[in-house]
C-alpha cells in the first residue's frame, strides 16, 4: 500500500524567536517567541509524531526502529536527517559545529552537524554571518578576547532564494528578520562563541570557547558549490547541494508532474503555494516523507518544495 508519512511539527521557544510562522505557514505556534519548528525530526529533543495513517500517534524514532523497511533498511542507530523552519526575530548567537569525529570523542558519541540553509523570506537589508576573516587561530582568539567581532566575522547580505551550505567548523549565525528552512544531520551539538550579553531568565547563556577554538576552520574557506537549474516539462528543478550526509533539491511546479521516488526515503517540505501530492492536499508548511518503494508520485498545483535524501 502506498502511504506517505505525515508528521506534526515540534515547536521550540527561543530567546530570539518570533511569531512569523503563524502567518507564513498557518501553524498554531505556542507563543510569540517561537524560533523553530522541527518538521521532520527523530531527535530526542524533538521527536515528531505521525499525524495520520496506520502509524498515527507513533513517533518518527519509533518508526525508524520498528519499520526500517520504510527507509530502505539502511543502517544506523538514528534517523539521519533533521529538517526545521527557523524564524529569527533577533540575532542568533555566533556559533560553530563539530564534525562527527570530534562529537563522537567529546560529546558522548553524538553526531557532528553539517547543515544547509535556504532563505524563505527576510526583511529588506537583512544579512547573515557565514565565515570569518582571521588568518590564524591565534588572531581569532585575540579578536574574540578584544571583542573585535566586526573585524572577525564575515557578514553577507541576503535575499529570498539564497542558499548556504554550512560544513562543520564554519562560524555562522542567522540574523534578525530572517525566515529559512534548515536541513541538517540529526544532531543538536552547537558551540556558542558569542551571545550579545543576553540574559534570558536573569543569567548569561553558556559559551563554549575552548570547543569552538578546537573545531573552527581557520582560515575560513567558502563552500564552492553552485546551484544548477534544469527546466523540465511542467517544473523547474534546482540542484542545491550534495554532501556525504544529504542531497537537497528544490522543485518549482506548475500543473501536473509525475516524479519517481527512487531513494531509501525522500523528505518533502512545501515552502510555497499549494496543491496535491497524489490524493493528499498540501500547502506551504506541509512536510512529509515518501518511504522506500513509493514509486511514482503525482504532484499537482502551483507550489515549490524542497526534497532531501541521503
Amino acid at each position: 500500500m502506498k502511504e506517505m508519512i505525515k508528521l506534526a511539527p515540534v515547536f521550540k521557544t527561543m530567546v530570539w524567536g518570533g511569531n512569523r510562522m503563524r502567518d507564513y505557514f498557518g501553524y498554531e505556534i505556542p507563543g510569540e517567541n517561537t524560533g523553530e519548528a522541527w518538521v521532520v525530526s527523530a531527535h530526542p529533543q524533538g521527536d515528531c509524531l505521525i499525524s495520520e495513517g496506520r502509524f498515527a500517534g507513533k513517533s518518527l524514532s519509533w518508526l525508524w526502529k520498528n519499520h526500517r523497511e520504510l527507509f530502505g533498511n539502511i543502517e544506523g542507530e538514528e534517523f539521519p536527517l533533521l529538517v526545521k523552519f527557523i524564524d529569527a526575530r533577533e540575532d542568533l548567537s555566533i556559533q560553530v559545529h563539530p564534525d562527527d569525529e570530534y562529537a563522537r570523542v567529546h560529546e558522548n558519541g553524538a553526531r557532528g552537524k553539517t547543515e544547509c540553509w535556504y532563505i524563505l523570506d527576510c526583511e529588506a537589508e537583512a544579512d547573515i554571518i557565514v565565515g570569518h576573516q582571521a588568518k590564524s587561530k591565534e588572531e581569532m582568539k585575540q579578536w574574540m578576547e578584544e571583542n573585535r567581532w566586526e573585524d572577525f566575522l564575515k557578514v553577507r547580505p541576503i535575499r529570498p532564494g539564497d542558499f548556504f551550505q554550512i560544513p562543520p567548523g564554519t562560524v555562522h549565525a542567522i540574523r534578525k528578520g530572517t525566515l529559512l528552512i534548515e536541513i541538517q544531520q540529526n544532531s543538536a551539538i552547537t558551540y556558542r562563541m558569542y551571545d550579545y550579553g543576553r540574559m534570558p531568565g536573569g543569567k548569561l547563556r553558556e559559551l563554549h570557547i575552548k570547543q569552538a577554538l578546537d573545531v573552527v576552520q581557520c582560515p575560513h574557506e567558502d563552500y564552492a558549490g553552485k546551484k544548477q537549474i534544469s527546466h523540465e516539462n511542467g517544473y523547474d528543478k534546482t540542484f542545491l547541494v550534495s554532501c556525504p550526509f544529504y542531497t537537497v533539491e528544490k522543485y518549482d511546479i506548475w500543473g501536473t508532474v509525475m516524479l519517481e521516488q527512487k531513494q531509501p526515503f525522500l523528505i518533502v517540505s512545501v515552502i510555497d503555494g499549494e496543491g496535491m501530492i497524489d490524493e493528499n492536499p498540501v500547502k506551504k508548511g506541509t512536510c512529509l516523507i515518501l518511504p522506500d518503494g513509493y514509486g511514482t508520485v503525482c504532484i499537482k498545483g502551483e507550489l515549490s518544495l524542497m526534497a532531501a535524501h541521503i
